[in-house]
């Protein structure tokens, strides 16, 4: 099982900076997810600021998660 997340900022770049329990900071692009059904509503900037830690994962007001893994394994 991979760390799970502690905190993390969002990027002017629709990237997101996290930080995992174990002290790994990774940066994963949103890019690629922004056009498909509920991402959409993350190409607004300001909305996409609004990304919080969420139960060992990110989310956002209305719903919109990523699989912890995928943070984890696809970060840079």
């Amino acid at each position: 099982m991979n760390p799970r997340v502690k905190s993390v900022v969002a990027n002017e770049n629709y990237t997101i900076t996290i930080t995992f329990e174990n002290g790994e900071t990774k940066t994963f692009d949103m890019t690629p997810y922004l056009d498909f059904g509920v991402f959409i509503e993350l190409k607004d900037k300001n909305y996409f600021r609004q990304v919080k830690p969420f139960m060992g994962t990110i989310s956002w007001p209305h719903g919109q998660d990523v699989c912890p893994d995928t943070l984890y394994i696809e970060g840079k």
